[in-house]
């Protein structure tokens, strides 16, 4: 009676086993929401550094970026910075740039945080469930990373034609 009550233990913790399995296995789906959040997100950081990119080269006080190097050069010198003649204006764009700089690390955590915990984009188990699941088998990393390719190739093929249309070709 007992080899029988250890035989029917086993089979239960396999189908335990085999259930828990099943119920952790990564569907397509699922790496679409992870792929659409990572596009997502990887838009947005090229959204903040265009704005970055704005904020020097459209300030007419760096002169097309320039001078902006030049303040970057010297910054935290006081010699360099006298040398370069950098002004109090300049001081005062330099920082700006700077401070908005140093705020994108927390901004851009949060942003994707917000896009992970949303239920409706993607929710955090579904997240760790991914993650570890492209950790633990080299063949679901390499799918969602195709399917990542493939949707920002997918938006670039969009956006030439949006621009082809807009240029009246």
């Amino acid at each position: 009676m007992k080899k029988v009550l250890l035989f029917g233990a086993l089979f239960a913790f396999l189908g335990l086993a085999a259930y828990a399995q099943e119920v952790e296995k990564v569907t397509d789906e699922d790496l679409a929401k992870y792929a659409n959040v990572e596009v997502t997100f990887d838009n947005y950081v090229t959204s903040k550094t265009e704005e970055l990119k704005s904020m020097i080269l459209e300030n007419e006080i760096f002169q097309g970026g320039g001078r902006y190097n030049e303040i970057k050069a010297a910054w935290g010198d006081d010699a360099k910075m006298t040398e370069a003649k950098v002004t109090e204006e300049e001081k005062a764009a330099y920082i700006e740039v700077k401070d908005f700089q140093e705020s994108l690390q927390g901004v851009l955590k949060e942003y994707k945080t917000g896009l992970i915990m949303d239920e409706e984009i993607l929710g955090a188990g579904t997240y760790n469930k991914v993650l570890a699941a492209t950790k633990e088998d080299p063949s679901v990393k390499e799918k969602l990373d195709t399917m990542i390719a493939e949707m920002k190739a997918k938006q670039e093929a969009e956006k030439e034609d949006t621009v082809e249309s807009t240029d009246g070709k």
